[in-house]
């Protein structure tokens, strides 16, 4: 299991570095062998930077972040590389992780020369071929070409089977459908699922709720680096309890509604603020209301249980966990 403890990242931010920028506010979560958790947050929400601190890609400033219960924060040199066999990522731009100087074959000699060094060519080549094929892709269709002959479906896939290389037990999938047209999406997204149904733990970073809905089985919501919902899909959607989750659903484009039919607020897009009235379910669940912990969430990260496995944040939360709105009388 990969589990974020009460993770934080902080960046130096203004002249000469002299002021902080809190991106990630105290987020916990699990992500099982064999699920897909979707996380789902407007631009500039932390979803990627939680991602890259999976990843080690950058430096956690407070928390944990665990496998099987080791903190993977302090990991160096060979422990690393080993942590790397087991928690891949994907990114949003496939032409990016590619050097458009080296023909695609390089992602994948890359991989052997850190983790199958003395491995045999024959061995080698079947090892590749079958991680090809699980991304339904044929060798004579991809190697030996350069990253422009290849479709940004294809180089999707293609970056997808380097990571099944190594023994991935959970993948970070950073908007990787999000510059692919319609139809290479649900592809992706169903190949996702296979991945799945293999064992693979999946964190599925996305803008796009529609998605999360399609593809995970529990969902994280995301706001300025706090999660303010939290819970199976089914409920997260069906019966969303945070105002900024509902503001999100209704924003989601529908095929049958043109935008001229959609009520204002429904194109409020991410002007979204808390009215001064807006009930808080989460200090309401508190008794006494302005606690900065509850006892239902060990972790500490400000989240209430509305109902079995469905959390909420506050509506308008201050430094010192107080609320910045008013707590609901009754709900």
């Amino acid at each position: 299991m990969l589990t974020l403890d009460r993770v934080n990242k902080t960046y130096k931010v203004g002249t000469f570095g002299g002021k902080e920028l809190r991106a990630v506010r105290d987020v916990s979560f699990e992500l099982h062998e064999g699920e897909v958790v979707s996380l789902i947050g407007e631009s500039g929400s932390g979803k990627s930077t939680i991602g890259k601190m999976i990843l080690r890609l950058l430096a956690v400033n407070g928390g944990r972040i665990t496998v099987d219960g080791v903190d993977v924060v302090g990991l160096k040199g060979a422990a690393l590389r080993d942590y790397h066999r087991h928690v891949q990522g994907v990114f949003q731009d496939p032409f990016s992780s590619c050097n458009p100087v080296y023909k695609v074959d390089h992602l994948f000699n890359v991989i052997r020369d850190i983790y199958f060094r003395g491995l045999a060519d024959d061995a080698w080549q079947e090892k590749l071929a079958a991680s090809l094929a699980i991304v339904n892709l044929e060798p004579g269709q991809v190697l030996h070409k350069y990253p422009h002959q290849l479709s940004g479906g294809q180089l999707q896939r293609l970056l997808i089977a380097r990571a099944l290389l190594v023994d991935t037990r959970y993948l970070v999938a950073d908007e990787i459908i999000s510059m692919l047209d319609a139809s290479t999406r649900i592809d992706v997204l169903n190949l996702l699922g296979d991945l799945k149904a293999r064992g693979l733990g999946i964190l599925f970073i996305t803008h796009d709720l529609s998605l999360g809905n399609y593809i995970s089985e529990r969902t994280v919501i995301l706001r300025r680096g706090r999660i303010v919902e939290m819970g199976a899909t089914p409920a997260v959607f069906g019966q969303p309890l945070h105002p900024y989750t509902r503001m999100l659903i209704a924003s989601v484009p529908q095929l049958h509604q043109k935008w001229g039919e959609m009520e204002a607020g429904s194109r409020a897009g991410t002007g979204w603020a808390p009215a001064p009235t807006e009930p808080c379910r989460y200090h309401a669940a508190l008794a006494g209301g302005g606690a900065t912990a509850i006892p239902t969430d060990p972790a500490g990260s400000r989240l209430a249980e509305i109902e079995d496995g469905h959390f909420v944040g506050c509506v308008q939360p201050n430094d010192d966990g107080t609320c910045a709105s008013r707590p609901a009388s009754s709900v």
